[in-house]
């Protein structure tokens, strides 16, 4: 891997190499070294972003050209707040970014940050009421615990990406666009009609700042025809 100018994800790290230890499972010793020889992670902390997520929706950005000055975002799924805080950076004071989680998040300058669950029509119309309009984008980063099942795990994490359009073609304006995860395989087939269906285009991308070895995937829509 050659050096960044910057000492960036680029850049050549020695590896870092754990110790087991009896009071640490086999799987977290090998989490612990993935993360201190993850690039991402130490730029993510010196840049101040609050995961090495920041890095999959700045690499999708720079791709499909997501946020613009002046944009509305709804960020779904939002802890810890690196895509909020990417969103935030890039759309702007004229723009509004209002993040939504299940669990409290720190405030982050420039956004809105809700806890609730977007199914919720009362959080539904809380999150409404914080964007001020209609939606240039929404984001979903969001993935239910994993079971290990691998089928299983793709089943569900497509049932939140179908929820989480359902949600986003009630608040998206026309020309809108719309990130979701899912796992290897894609959006299965009654999601991917859906969106073809309410977008101009739909595809699939995986940022390189996801980690090889990770099943996850994004689909993006992009020009939202204002019905889904």
């Amino acid at each position: 891997m050659a050096r960044s100018a910057d000492g960036g994800p680029g850049a050549r790290r020695l590896a870092v190499r754990v110790r087991s230890a009896r009071c640490r499972k086999p799987s977290s010793t090998e989490w612990l070294q993935r993360q201190l020889n993850d690039p991402f992670v130490a730029e993510a902390r010196r840049l101040g972003y609050r995961s090495r997520a920041a890095f999959k929706l700045i690499q999708l950005d720079e791709r499909f050209h997501l946020l613009a000055a002046g944009r509305r975002v709804v960020d779904l799924g939002c802890a810890p707040g690196g895509w909020s805080q990417v969103a935030v950076q890039r759309v702007g004071a004229r723009g509004r970014v209002v993040g939504l989680d299940l669990t409290a998040v720190d405030p982050i300058p420039g956004a809105a940050l809700l806890t609730g669950d977007f199914r919720d029509p009362a959080t539904a119309a809380r999150l409404r009421e914080a964007l001020g309009g209609m939606a240039d984008l929404v984001l979903s980063d969001m993935a239910a615990p994993a079971t290990g099942h691998a089928a299983t795990d793709h089943l569900r994490i497509v049932a939140l990406a179908e929820e989480a359009f359902g949600f986003a073609a009630t608040i998206l304006a026309p020309g809108g666009a719309f990130v979701a995860k899912v796992f290897q395989g894609g959006a299965e087939g009654a999601l991917l009609a859906a969106l073809k269906r309410a977008f101009a285009e739909v595809r699939h991308a995986k940022p390189a700042a996801s980690r090889a070895e990770s099943a996850e995937t994004y689909v993006l829509a992009k020009g939202f025809r204002g019905g889904a």
